[in-house]
């Protein structure tokens, strides 16, 4: 498939893909603004932003919103991240022109109705009150928030109930003028379009997008290899247990993926494998390798029941040793680079992973990598590659620790980490 890449006279970058294939088409419009860009007295503001375009603009109600694309059977919906934010539509390929216009109408028409935006407060004060519900999910942020202490990337996306409560109209405002602009805009399209009828129905609305961007200037988090605990009455203890990672364009971040597959990427991990069917210790056990512009981390999660912990990180830790001290076989190996290209190769079907893969890749690295690049380089990795990373990055001084649930005795993990050396 071919991807073309046009800049707009105004710096908006539009990338397109087609595939006459399919019957559908994936738009999405990414810009360069996160939870990572906010001051601790706006954490969250980002996320308020995403909401509040969705509350209405000045021709369409935030039920007409809901209601169009959702009449054409399409989808429409948005997310935040801690480096950028995605508003993103999917319809049949005949109701394109329909999906640029409703989501450049939120985007550039948004009323940020005071009215509105003190009903959507409430909202997101329950968004935040269901994640708090949810320790598994809620614990991956308190780890970061351990290994990344004191920085913007150790803070959670949807912000606090107190900060949410204390923003304004204007606050908002600020924010959103001085973000969403035109060099921090990014038009990703993926499905049944020529690139030329991409163009017609998107420059009449992005041609109006004005306003020079800041250069960002990022400071990179100084890891912290400490232990958090946060006591609650759960069926569950939650744990997460990580180091840091690389950044995302680092060649090292495809030997860390293949590391992590051999871990704890999937049902044939050892971590899974050992501590789950074999010893039957949990029900849900993983690891994962996450990338950011200038830094990354590595984490395992485990969820299982407090008399269980103990025996459940000597086991971690006793996997971690083996990759440390070479106790990777060439068949273990090979298995982990042929599932890594898999999972991107299938991956490839969707055209919104097409799209996402596209707009994020142009944010990041300025550039879309190529299918076959990606391939190239997972197939580069050698076995020597991995044994470098595990014994750079596993080191016992690099792990930070963060638990949910009743258990707080760290010296376990100290003790278990201490057969690492």
């Amino acid at each position: 498939m071919l991807i073309r890449t046009e800049e707009l006279p105004n710096g908006v970058t539009v990338l397109t893909e087609e595939i006459p294939h399919v019957r559908s088409v994936a738009i999405g419009v990414w810009v360069d603004v996160g939870s990572r860009d906010e001051a601790p007295e706006q954490n969250g503001i980002s996320h308020f932003i995403e909401h509040a375009l969705f509350k209405g603009t000045s021709t369409r109600t935030a039920k007409q919103i809901a209601e169009e694309l959702d009449a054409v059977g399409g989808q429409l919906n948005a997310f935040t991240a801690k480096e950028y934010t995605c508003f993103h539509a999917r319809v049949l390929d005949e109701h394109f022109r329909l999906a640029v216009d409703l989501l450049t109408d939120m985007l550039f028409n948004s009323r940020f109705d005071p009215a509105d935006l003190e009903r959507e407060k409430n909202v997101i004060i329950e968004e935040i009150k269901m994640y708090e519900d949810a320790p598994d999910e809620l614990v991956h942020d308190v780890f970061t928030g351990t290994l990344w202490q004191g920085h913007p990337l150790g803070r959670p996306i949807v912000g606090t109930e107190e900060v949410v409560k204390s923003l304004g109209r204007e606050d908002l405002l600020r924010f959103y003028e001085r973000h969403y602009l035109q060099g921090r805009m990014v038009v990703s399209v993926a499905g049944n379009i020529r690139h030329e009828e991409v163009l017609a129905a998107i420059l009449p609305a992005f041609e109006r997008v004005r306003g020079k961007s800041e250069a960002r200037l990022l400071a990179s988090p100084a890891p912290h290899a400490e232990i958090t605990h946060r006591p609650r009455d759960t069926e569950q203890v939650h744990l997460c247990i990580g180091t840091p990672g690389v950044a995302l364009g680092d060649d090292l971040s495809y030997v860390f993926q293949t590391l992590n597959t051999i871990l704890g990427g999937g049902m044939s991990s050892r971590l899974f494998q050992r501590i789950r069917e074999d010893r039957g210790l949990v029900y849900s056990v993983y690891s994962y390798h996450s990338s950011y512009r200038d830094t990354g981390l590595f984490c395992i999660y485990a969820g299982l029941a407090a008399p269980n912990v103990s025996q459940t990180l000597e086991m971690i830790a006793a996997e971690i040793a083996s990759v440390r001290r070479r106790g990777i076989s060439e068949e273990e190996f090979l298995r982990a680079k042929n599932q890594l290209k898999g999972n991107f190769l299938l991956s490839l079907e969707s055209v919104v992973a097409r799209m996402s893969r596209m707009g994020k890749s142009q944010l990041y690295l300025g550039r879309v990598v190529p299918p076959e690049e990606v391939v190239a380089k997972i197939e580069a990795v050698t076995l020597e590659d991995v044994f470098a990373v595990a014994e750079s990055f596993f080191r016992p001084e690099n792990f930070a620790l963060a638990s949910i649930g009743p258990w707080e005795d760290g010296m376990v993990w100290r003790e278990a980490l201490g057969r690492l050396n």
